[in-house]
């Protein structure tokens, strides 16, 4: 059941996130557009209710739980910014908005980036240790102490691969130039 609420949540967050786009911009209904758009945190709180009742039926938290909550973490810290980024290409390509610019500085774009993954990460030890306490069972709870490590690997993958393998580059560019001058 788990599963397919989160599956349902990623697709009603996009179809959700269109349909106001779609009403702003091509259709010319900025306030449908936004009642519409202030929606999209419904679909959050959706995924949060039906963890919920299915802990609270009984259910042992296991990896889908945890997958649910990192879910929530992520929508929560990268939501506003990817309803942003969508809503300047539709601003573009329907309202005669700027041209969305791509990020001239690559290494601060991932710092910020990786500071949106802490958040998120934060978030969902929160979820998890929030469940962890609620239900109160050691034996239904050890798919939630789980999830607090897995998503702490996946906040150091995304630490090496982003910020730091970015400012690996850029400090290897920049020594690279100074040679060549010489």
């Amino acid at each position: 059941m788990v599963i397919g609420f989160i599956i349902g949540c990623e697709i009603a967050f996009w179809v959700v996130l269109g349909l106001g786009l779609l009403l702003r911009y091509p259709l010319r209904r900025p306030l449908a557009g936004a009642v519409v758009l202030t929606a999209v945190p419904l679909v959050d709180l959706a995924l949060l209710i039906a963890c919920a009742v299915d802990l609270r039926n009984g259910a042992t938290a296991g990896q889908r739980h945890a997958l649910a909550a990192l879910y929530l973490g992520f929508s929560l810290a990268f939501g506003h910014s990817m309803v942003r980024w969508a809503d300047a290409r539709f601003a573009y390509r329907f309202a005669g908005g700027p041209k969305p610019q791509k990020p001239t500085d690559k290494r601060a774009h991932e710092w910020r980036l990786f500071g949106l993954a802490a958040i998120a990460w934060a978030l969902t030890c929160a979820f998890l240790g929030a469940g962890i306490l609620w239900i109160g069972d050691p034996a239904r709870t050890a798919g939630l102490k789980a999830g607090v490590g897995q998503v702490s690997v996946v906040l150091a993958i995304w630490f090496v691969t982003g910020p730091l393998l970015t400012s690996n580059k850029s400090g290897r560019k920049q020594s690279t130039s100074k040679t060549k001058r010489r």
